[in-house]
């Protein structure tokens, strides 16, 4: 019996990462029905990563009702819960993400992250003792602010007035006074997955590189770059806390400084804490192939993101990876050293976009058939070699 590890993360626009290992389960079982296959969804701290999880994990989900990006919105979303209920699962992006937004509606001078800070207080009323919180897809620059105001932190202005603080009003803050934040944060351990590496504030850093894409002008990027730096001074002055130039802070608009500062928590790569999570090592340790992939994969890939994670561990154990893709970039070629052993197109050729969105999962399940039968003659020939 063959068994293969299924690793994907999501095919962004479409695929969950669950759907594409359901996908790969069912291409290679109409070649052999007797194939064990192991399904470990992944994700990389961004969107997928409670779905991934909840399922990898046998978890659950709890719907909730929190503050969406602007303060009159709500919006119904939820939080995973694993661990038998002892860790819970939480994307920021599903409180306070880009998606939420119509474009026209995206300004980071306004937005805030008190959405997730509400998710964050959810949690804490089911007496979990950990958390993990994705970074991702945000459409704030608010460094966190909103996430602690919904925690109990207070901000007051010079006049000695309570602010309700977005990212364009970070500057406006003369006072932090944090004796109202929930005791409970002290005893839970939080760690963020992201794997951005932004530093706060600088030409590196969230106002300068996300800013734009979240509906920022020039003139605001500037305004959203000074506020972060005004308030991380501000956050170093008065509590002793100088985390501002750590890898990582800058990402979600500054919410990893945010939940550093405020919350005591830890940044892991994302994709390095999901694979911790849902223990693919030891999954993998079993298997004789591991198939993984995600979208798009070119020379990019090697630096973190998901299916590079996973060649990691598979080649540690000496097993071969193959990678899927609905797009194959250029300057592939470094990427068999880091141990990928095949990467492979999902789409048939001269496949327009529309097609390839639409159809993902049957092109997917082909794919993975092919490779089963591939590797079914391989095992074949190999078997009647030593015969």
């Amino acid at each position: 019996m063959t068994t293969f590890v299924l690793a994907p993360d999501s095919f962004k626009e479409s695929m969950s990462a669950e759907q594409a290992c359901a996908a790969m389960q069912r291409g290679i079982e109409r070649v052999d029905p007797q194939a064990k296959c192991i399904l470990v969804p992944m994700a990389d701290g961004g969107e997928g990563t409670v779905d991934a999880l909840v399922a990898a994990c046998d978890g659950k989900k709890l719907e909730i009702e929190v503050t969406g990006p602007l303060s009159q919105q709500k919006v119904k979303t939820y939080i995973g819960l694993i661990d038998d209920g002892k860790t819970a699962v939480i994307e920021m992006a599903k409180a306070n993400g880009i998606h939420l937004l119509r474009p026209e509606m995206r300004d980071p001078m306004l937005t805030s992250t008190f959405g997730t800070g509400e998710m964050i207080r959810a949690a804490l009323n089911l007496d979990v003792s950990k958390m993990i919180i994705g970074l991702g897809g945000s459409v704030t620059n608010d460094a966190g602010v909103g996430m602690a105001q919904a925690l109990g932190a207070k901000f007051f202005n010079a006049a000695g007035q309570q602010l309700s603080v977005c990212g364009g009003n970070l500057d406006e803050i003369q006072t932090i006074d944090l004796s109202q934040l929930d005791k409970r944060l002290a005893q839970t351990e939080i760690l963020i997955a992201s794997d951005v590496n932004n530093p706060l504030c600088g030409e590196q850093g969230a106002s300068y590189v996300f800013a734009p894409q979240k509906g920022a002008t020039s003139e605001m990027v500037k305004i959203l770059d000074w506020n972060l730096s005004y308030f991380a001074d501000l956050v170093k002055q008065q509590l002793g806390i100088d985390v501002a130039h750590n890898a990582g802070a800058g990402a979600a608009g500054g919410l990893g400084f945010g939940l550093m500062a405020f919350t005591g928590a830890q940044i892991q790569s994302g994709a390095g804490l999901v694979i911790q999570v849902t223990k693919l090592a030891e999954k993998i340790a079993q298997a004789d192939y591991v198939l993984t992939g995600e979208g798009s994969i070119d020379f990019q890939t090697k630096f973190g993101k998901t299916p590079w994670a996973v060649a990691q561990v598979a080649k540690r154990f000496d097993k071969p990876v193959i990678a899927f893709a609905g797009k194959v970039g250029d300057d592939i070629k470094p990427l068999f050293a880091e141990g990928f052993t095949e990467i492979i197109g999902i789409n048939p050729p001269d496949c327009n976009l529309v097609d390839a969105l639409k159809n993902a999962e049957r092109h997917l399940e082909t794919t993975a058939m092919n490779l089963a039968f591939e590797i079914m003659n391989q095992l074949h020939t190999a078997s009647l070699d030593m015969q």
